[in-house]
């Protein structure tokens, strides 16, 4: 992980600042645009998203770079709906997607756009290449296209449709636009060289057939254009100046500039970076979609998926996932981010954040056999040590409590502080307590300890100065609230999904013990009133949210965020 040193933390928002670190490369070339006097100074970025599925923590990078350079630099930034292939996009992403911008904290005030707001302007655009000559109506198959394309050694074909007239194309071209033609039977394609080294560049698709009802303009429309054709030409109509795109795009950029420039509008910069890989998931849209359809995940918000929605139901915060991208910065190069990365941003905010709460996970009956019977008594607890005005909470004692059942040892070694026979141990805010006898069913289970507490230990010390070492967490039997717990880890086995044997795919390294759900778990009383939003961290244990979806007042629900310690780490470290 990086030095701590490296940033501090803003009190009010917990967004990491950064210590005078070095510009990146795009700012750079920001910054060079405005000492030149390129578009006098203005900054204005964009997010296009296709509304085709539920944004994931790569999108959660490009956002926090867009709308962070336009933040840094007084511009804007837009967002943009790439609504352009109706049979894969919806509502129902669009509304996912807008919610989890504004979640990460964003705003594109009233710059929200889509791409088929400019589907007339593109169309009246390939009008044009139509009437210049550069482009032509062409009726070769999708197999023929590819076999006509060419290779990366050899140079492609020309279609014996390209050299049609300018008349003959713009009649085809109305009757594609009114629906005279089968999907698949024509496209409209760009005339440039068929001999290029970049396969981009030789004759791409602009337009296609689809008879498809689209999510905003209905059945208005039975042609679309392609993404290529699309994004720039709507970036010049925002009068975007910086387009910044991840590096797949890079070989896309010279086809960019073609149509900008033959088209002679607004001409912005395209500017690649590397997209965001994280270990032991994936951010394929097409994969996402499989894991939801096929069920190894409960829905695009199944708290072991990278999606934004999904992260927010499984506790991560908006200041920990910008932090977080804000710490891997931006680079020219792909790479591969180490889930810890993104577990350690969490943990350091909900460190800050979280209420202190006491739960026990696996739980294992004590009674105090020296408490008075009948008497309980309301100690006060710290709700943050990392937060002085969070203040105190009152918690509930008495002579019958939960301790986690991994706090008891029958046939302890040496260096084990906890509980064990004939042992004493410390209870947070509570006494020493030491365990005289064992209970067991007949298989030889524990099912109880009996102790004895001393009275004169409150507020963990004792009067003759005798140390203890150990200190647990507990719960008060009679008070508290019983939940249900679900423990989450990696959703793959492996670093790299991908990489898998012969004759299998990624769905092979899928962990089967991605979900663990225990039940009949003991929390203290205050938890009764817990809202999804607010995050806890269980001493001892781990930091848990309540769970958004499956939660209700009579059998909540929490799910683990992330554990105290990276214990997959570990895990790895001992299997080398």
């Amino acid at each position: 992980m990086s030095n701590k040193n490296e940033s501090t933390s803003d009190k009010n928002t917990g967004e990491k600042k950064p210590r005078e670190r070095s510009l990146n490369f795009i700012e750079t070339i920001i910054e060079e645009d405005n000492k030149s006097g390129k578009h006098d100074g203005r900054v204005h970025t964009r997010f296009p998203p296709e509304p085709n599925g539920y944004l994931h923590i790569g999108h959660a990078k490009s956002i926090c770079l867009n709308f962070g350079l336009a933040k840094k630099y007084n511009g804007k930034c837009n967002l943009r709906f790439d609504d352009t292939n109706p049979t894969k996009e919806n509502e129902e992403y669009v509304r996912s997607i807008q919610e989890d911008v504004r979640w990460l904290g964003f705003d594109w005030e009233d710059r929200l756009f889509y791409a088929s707001d400019y589907f007339e302007q593109l169309y009246e655009w390939a009008i044009k290449l139509i009437q210049d000559g550069k482009a032509y109506v062409d009726e070769l198959t999708a197999e023929q296209t590819r076999e006509y394309r060419g290779t990366l050694t050899e140079p492609g074909k020309n279609s014996p449709y390209r050299d049609r007239s300018v008349e003959e194309n713009l009649e085809l071209f109305e009757k594609m636009k009114n629906g005279e033609f089968p999907d698949g039977s024509r496209t409209l394609r760009a005339k440039i060289d068929m001999s290029s080294p970049n396969l981009n560049m030789r004759d791409p698709v602009m337009y296609r057939i689809m008879h498809a009802h689209h999510h905003r303009t209905g059945d208005t429309w039975c042609i679309y254009p392609m993404y290529d054709f699309t994004h720039g030409q709507s970036d010049s109509i925002e009068k975007i100046t910086h387009s910044i795109c991840t590096l797949e795009f890079e070989n896309h950029r010279p086809l960019y500039d073609w149509y900008v420039e033959n088209l002679g509008i607004f001409h912005p910069q395209q500017i690649e970076f590397a997209r965001l890989n994280l270990s032991h998931t994936i951010t394929s849209k097409r994969k996402l979609l499989d894991l939801v359809t096929e069920k190894f995940v409960d829905g695009w918000n199944d708290p072991r998926m990278p999606t934004i929605s999904g992260l927010r139901r499984r506790g991560y915060t908006p200041a920990s996932i910008r932090n977080f991208c804000d710490r891997i910065g931006v680079a020219r190069f792909n790479s591969t981010i180490e889930m810890s990365w993104l577990e350690e941003a969490v943990r350091e905010d909900l460190n800050r954040t979280a209420l202190r709460v006491m739960g026990v996970i696996n739980p294992l009956k004590v009674t105090i056999t020296n408490y008075p019977e009948g008497q309980e008594e309301w100690r006060d607890a710290i709700n943050n040590p990392e937060d002085k005005e969070a203040g105190t909470r009152k918690i509930p004692f008495s002579g019958e409590l939960y301790i986690e059942r991994d706090d008891f040892m029958e046939d302890a070694p040496k260096k084990f502080f906890r509980l064990k026979p004939g042992g004493e141990v410390r209870l947070r805010y509570g006494y020493f307590i030491k365990c005289e006898e064992v209970i067991k069913d007949d298989k030889g289970v524990v099912q109880e300890l009996r102790c004895t507490y001393d009275p004169e230990t409150a507020g963990g010390k004792a009067p003759d100065g005798r140390k203890v070492k150990g200190t647990i967490h507990w719960v008060s039997a009679k008070h508290s609230l019983p939940i249900t717990v679900r423990l989450y880890d990696h959703l793959f086995t492996k670093e790299d999904p991908s990489e898998v044997e012969e004759g299998q795919d990624w769905r092979s390294n899928i962990n089967p013990h991605s979900l663990t759900v225990l039940e009949n778990c003991q929390v203290e009383p205050s938890l009764k009133d817990a809202e999804p939003d607010q995050p806890y961290q269980f001493e001892r244990t781990g930091y848990f949210c309540l769970d958004s979806k499956d939660s209700l007042p009579e059998h909540p629900v929490f799910n683990r965020t992330v554990s105290l310690r990276d214990t997959w780490a570990k895990v790895q470290k001992k299997s080398k």
